[in-house]
């Protein structure tokens, strides 16, 4: 069984991706990290992702983002080995939100 993969994009590909129905972007900073700033999208802490994914099933296109691309890869790797986010295309913010805001 070959492992799913996810894909990096840039912040022009993800704005673009949102536009797409079915799509979400995964916070996975902290809650007050989200509350400080965001870009939008269901916020999950990292620390979350395994207990709260079924709020993922609904989308299609699921985009894992957080400060600078840490936590975010972590939590796109781990959906990469579940099941159910089989048949998702899962995408990582190279870079982070951080050059979301320049």
């Amino acid at each position: 069984m070959n492992p799913k993969l996810y894909t990096d994009i840039t912040t022009e590909e993800m704005e673009s991706l949102v536009m797409e129905p079915e799509t979400v972007i995964v916070d996975v900073r902290d809650e007050w990290e989200f509350e400080e700033f965001n870009i939008g999208g269901l916020n999950i802490p990292l620390a979350e992702i395994r207990s709260k994914r079924h709020y993922l099933l609904p989308y299609d296109n699921v985009i894992v983002v957080c400060t600078n691309g840490v936590r975010s890869r972590v939590a796109v790797k781990d959906f990469c080995r579940h099941p159910e986010m089989e048949e998702k295309q899962l995408y990582h913010l190279k870079g982070g939100i951080l050059g979301a805001e320049e």
